[in-house]
């Protein structure tokens, strides 16, 4: 097994701030800017006040955190450790902007004596004033970099453990499993369909121990459950449709759902006749004699297709291991001139069209009415920029949709790649996971 490397202090507390810098407060405060010039050396590294440089100097010259600020108070304005508490307390309680006032001229007062005036007080106190609602502490931004580092370290060595992890740790908030399972891939992770002779109650890793694959679980399957998936698993091996319900207690949607999932493969059926027969599989209650079941052999059924796969999988897992929808319609997607997320790379400044299906739309107070989508197709993520103007054109569209096209100037800006929104047309899949949008 590998061992975590220990952690250079200097890289380590790049990642602290650049994990504290992207929040309102710090934008609101316009402290981002000023920061990314002093660190590229576009801008020399000053102080407001030579009283200043002990406490901003390892955030060169620029206030980031809220124990920062609570220093500041003391340093420049004769704030009393109990001053600066209450300081503290204003910046993280809601609604703190009436106590941030009452505190402005006790804060200006200070600064006078010690020689702050006119313009660079003011510039300090808007520098508080920001964090009242939006403080965030350093102890805060140290534990999520320790915890953002040891993760890209799982990830990187053990991605298939890392996957069962997430998938067993959900609901997280941000990424749907279908994206986590996705991007899994990408990287290499083999992963499985559940089956009631082979999964667990959760995800978990089989095979080779040094290149495992990844078994989805039984409890997270639509209608399923912890309570369920676990006497499934403990009463395994099953031999039927009919063994389930009278073993495990099965009812017919849950062999509906199974059988929808691939979970009722070893069977030897197709999913389509699983499913047709559960009707017929849910008489084998206790109360029957066994072996008294009739229905069970399905008549001919045509098959599923790809698209047809795909809406069973959504349906009973929310997910899919294989083929996604995108993947599925690549060939129209190319004939239009869709290119590739794994293929932008390198087209810097060039309109381009992409499509995905929508993962996130995100519009922050402090973005000036920019709306920002994340769209993601069978190779990667598309990050996509809506002015203020583009959303008003096109938010009738952009905002249902589960899926879209959009046309583009393809930027590069801070090393990340951003379509800015020009054009945008709804693009029609079929079942797709649901868009998290946060406001």
């Amino acid at each position: 097994m590998a061992t975590l490397p220990r952690i250079k202090p200097r890289t380590f507390y790049d990642l602290v701030i650049e994990v504290a810098i992207i929040r309102p407060g710090p934008i609101q405060g316009n402290a981002v800017n000023p920061y990314i010039r002093r660190r590229r050396g576009d801008e020399p590294v000053t102080y407001l006040h030579p009283r200043l440089e002990p406490i901003l100097r390892r955030t060169l010259g620029v206030p980031l955190f809220q124990e920062q600020l609570m220093e500041m108070a003391v340093a420049v304005a004769g704030f009393s450790p109990a001053e600066a508490d209450e300081l503290r307390q204003a910046m993280a309680a809601k609604r703190s902007e009436l106590r941030m006032m009452k505190l402005k001229s006790r804060f200006y007062s200070g600064m006078a004596e010690n020689g702050i005036t006119g313009a660079a007080a003011d510039q300090l106190f808007d520098a508080l004033a920001a964090f009242s609602n939006f403080g965030f502490p350093e102890s805060h931004a140290v534990s999520f970099a320790h915890l953002v580092y040891c993760s890209a370290w799982l990830k990187f060595h053990y991605p298939a453990a890392f996957l069962v992890s997430m998938l067993n740790a959900q609901p997280l908030g941000f990424w749907s499993t279908q994206s986590l399972v996705a991007d899994a891939q990408r990287h290499g992770v083999r992963v499985q369909r559940p089956d009631v002779n082979r999964s667990g109650v959760g995800a978990t890793l089989e095979g080779d121990p040094d290149d495992p694959d990844v078994r989805l679980g039984l409890e997270d399957l639509r209608t399923i459950g912890e309570e369920l998936a676990t006497c499934i698993v403990k009463g395994a091996p099953w031999c039927d449709s009919s063994d389930l319900v009278r073993r495990a207690g099965a009812q017919q949607h849950h062999l509906e759902v199974l059988a929808a999932a691939g979970a009722l493969d070893s069977f030897g059926a197709t999913r389509r006749a699983l499913a047709w027969s559960a009707g017929a599989a849910a008489q084998g209650t206790l109360d029957r004699l066994p072996g008294v079941v009739t229905g069970l052999e399905a008549p001919v059924l045509p098959a599923t297709s790809e698209m047809e796969r795909v809406a069973d999988d959504m349906w009973s897992m929310g997910l899919t291991p294989e083929a996604t929808a995108i993947a599925l319609v690549r060939d129209y997607l190319n004939e239009r001139g869709v290119t590739r997320a794994d293929a932008l790379i390198g087209a810097e400044g060039s309109r381009v069209l992409v499509a995905g299906v929508v993962t996130h739309r995100q519009h922050p107070e402090t973005a000036n009415g920019a709306v920002f989508i994340n769209l993601e197709d069978e190779t990667g993520h598309v990050n996509v920029i809506f002015s203020k103007g583009a959303w008003a054109r096109w938010s009738l569209v952009a905002r249902k949709s589960p899926a879209l096209m959009i046309r583009g100037t393809l930027q590069r800006g801070q090393g990340t790649l951003a379509l800015t929104a020009e054009f945008v047309e709804a693009l029609s899949l079929g079942a797709t996971t649901p868009s998290r949008d946060w406001h």
